[in-house]
């Protein structure tokens, strides 16, 4: 006669669910570092170019209320077994009440069930991610010998892209140029607190004095020109991301070689938008930068060579830095947990 409990774990041998995490905006600012950003980045990357992470298509609307766009980036990668999605938009009227301008919140599932895994507050991290995509092209494509850094713009995420830029190369001054600039002491205040010279200067000054360009506004026109970059500039265009956007001159992207996070966002929303509709360049002259990491394509091969990152921030950057911060703040015991 067999025994009936015979084929039953005892009660403390089963897995404890603890339910939906949820990680707020101050855990993932304590716990999520740059380099811990950098590297999620630079996997991801990696991952898009061999194919074995994928982003889905993107919805970015204009609500028609308070001059708002929204929408979703969603996508799944399966060397990191990250599935999920980032839900959010830009609210101009945001700085008005105290908040940034990008709000946006992380959802995390479980790939192997399509259970709600977590929640991960995204505004920190959207900011920190785009710092570190720049900071991905800067290590793969500047020159060694990059000495100083021009920032276009002067918002929010320019301090985020400064800290992150300066740990890439050895950078002696900093020089900046922004539409408002009421905003440029705020960038000149992270600069003075990295020891770093800071000075205020026009576009085409900017443009002759630096080996690294960032762009980082939400510019609807072009605010550099091609003829303004000098042989040897890398430029990292950080700010188009949505159809009608654009930071600098179309002809730019006819430089040397041009590198973007993924393809298809790059000629549909992105910088590439532009030189793609005036057939100036074609689809196939845009380098994923994931391949240079990879090693599958080159990067920068000459000291003379203009190399242009169109970083348009897809979803899966989201994910990577969402998941590493969640399990970051899991194990530190920083999360609190819900059950639906």
């Amino acid at each position: 006669m067999s025994d009936s409990k015979e084929n039953h774990l005892p009660e403390s041998s089963l897995p404890v669910k603890k339910g939906v995490s949820v990680v707020s905006e101050a855990v993932c600012q304590e716990v999520m570092g740059r380099a811990d950003a950098f590297t999620a980045v630079e996997n991801v990357f990696s991952a898009m170019a061999k194919n074995t992470a994928y982003n889905f298509p993107v919805i970015r609307e204009a609500i028609g209320h308070a001059d708002a766009l929204y929408g979703f980036k969603s996508g799944f990668d399966r060397d990191g077994m990250v599935l999920g999605l980032k839900s959010g938009g830009y609210w101009p009227g945001n700085v008005q009440k105290d908040l940034t301008n990008h709000q946006s919140t992380v959802i995390l599932f479980d790939p192997d069930t399509c259970q709600l895994k977590s929640l991960v507050g995204g505004n920190y991290l959207t900011a920190v991610r785009t710092a570190a995509s720049s900071a991905v092209s800067i290590a793969h494509l500047a020159r060694k010998d990059s000495k100083v850094l021009g920032m276009v713009g002067a918002g929010h995420q320019s301090t985020f892209q400064l800290r992150a830029a300066v740990e890439q190369r050895d950078f002696e001054k900093i020089v900046c140029w922004n539409f408002h600039p009421e905003q440029i002491p705020n960038l000149a205040a992270v600069a003075e607190e990295l020891g770093l010279p800071f000075e205020s200067v026009t576009r085409e000054e900017l443009c002759a004095q630096a080996d690294v360009i960032i762009t980082i506004t939400s510019a609807f026109e072009a605010l550099i020109d091609k003829d303004w970059i000098k042989p040897g500039t890398h430029i990292a265009c950080m700010g188009t991301d949505t159809i009608g956007k654009q930071e600098v001159d179309a002809k730019l992207l006819t430089v040397d070689k041009v590198f973007t996070d993924e393809l298809a966002q790059s000629i549909m929303l992105g910088e590439a938008q532009h030189a793609i509709a005036q057939k100036l360049i074609h689809q196939s002259d845009i380098v994923p930068i994931g391949e240079v990491i990879n090693g599958t394509k080159t990067g920068r091969t000459s000291a003379e060579d203009i190399t242009l990152f169109d970083g348009t921030g897809v979803g899966l950057q989201d994910l990577a830095v969402a998941s590493v911060a969640a399990e970051l703040a899991e194990a530190k015991g920083q999360v609190t947990y819900f059950n639906l």
